[in-house]
């Protein structure tokens, strides 16, 4: 009795493991990031905690439901690649059916969660993310164009349109600024992952560019978006959004960033495209996060 207990106990948490992995957790998680500080940003914030609680509820799970489905469209290229081939679906201890529903209800729930106590523009931004990530992405652009991380990155960069949306219910040029610094780093992000799982992708075909331009030409690309990001980071305080506090902040982690991409350039250590990688992540974290203290900053000291 009692072995059968522990079994059935082992079991259930195995279950409940794969499905919260269906939801790739960190990458929701540094989008929920992205999402509040828009929020944070928007006008009239600190009057709304149980709405922004509720919108990032909404978001998130919306979020999941198009990691879950990713799980599902790819679970033939899953199996055969090293860095995805322990997926719960690509083994089969999740179906795609299983997975499927899974997706389906956390996008219901999601929907219906912000359309009801959000707003409906929201709502339906949201779900445009979805089919963007899960349709457009993942079942057309991933296996057709090597630019496929370029135009498919604009749905990873939504959320904080998103965060202003669900406060404010209005469009505003404000938070488009944010989405093209997302729209800028996805490319070096992903670009540097794709050069360390560069045989990866070669195995199963797809069309990535260290795959059909060669990781020399990736690692030129790499660099050259870090120096195009910079860029892009400086448009929030030249139109006043920021102050000095995100300038300076934005300035180091950008350093930082074009640092790593030089070294994966011109640099000989085969460590570099994953360093470069980890890099990037902290980087947005953290250029997020400063926002949020350049905000706090301007209304101590005005």
């Amino acid at each position: 009795m009692n072995i059968s207990r522990i079994a059935m106990v082992q079991e259930l948490r195995q279950t409940w493991r794969d499905y919260y992995q269906l939801t790739k957790p960190k990458v929701v998680a540094l989008l929920l990031l992205t999402a509040w500080v828009g929020m944070w940003l928007a006008p009239a914030t600190a009057s709304q905690p149980g709405l922004m609680l509720i919108a990032l509820t909404g978001i998130g799970l919306l979020s999941a439901a198009a990691a879950a489905l990713n799980h599902v469209l790819d679970q033939n290229i899953d199996a055969k690649m090293a860095r995805t081939q322990r997926r719960p679906v690509a083994t089969g201890r999740v179906s795609p059916q299983q997975a499927l529903a899974f997706a389906l209800s956390l996008a219901i729930a999601g929907f219906a969660l912000l359309y009801e106590f959000v707003n409906p523009l929201t709502a339906w931004l949201t779900l445009a993310s979805l089919f963007g990530y899960a349709g457009v992405y993942t079942m057309f652009l991933k296996r057709a164009t090597p630019q496929n991380i370029v135009i498919g990155g604009l749905a990873g960069a939504m959320p904080p349109l998103l965060g202003w949306t669900s406060i404010t219910g209005t469009l505003s040029a404000e938070p488009w600024l944010l989405v093209m610094i997302i729209f800028a780093w996805t490319p070096p992000h992903f670009w540097a992952l794709a050069i360390h799982r560069r045989d990866d992708y070669a195995k199963v075909n797809m069309p990535m560019l260290p795959v059909t331009h060669g990781i020399e030409f990736t690692k030129t690309a790499i660099l050259l978006y870090t120096l195009l990001l910079t860029l892009v980071c400086l448009m929030p305080y030249l139109v006043g959004m920021s102050g000095l506090v995100y300038l300076i902040g934005s300035l180091g982690l950008n350093l930082g960033f074009m640092l790593h991409a030089w070294r994966l350039k011109f640099g000989i250590d085969p460590k570099q495209a994953m360093q470069t990688f980890r890099f990037s992540i902290y980087h947005l974290m953290l250029l997020f996060l400063v926002l949020i203290l350049d905000q706090q900053w301007f209304w101590r000291w005005n």
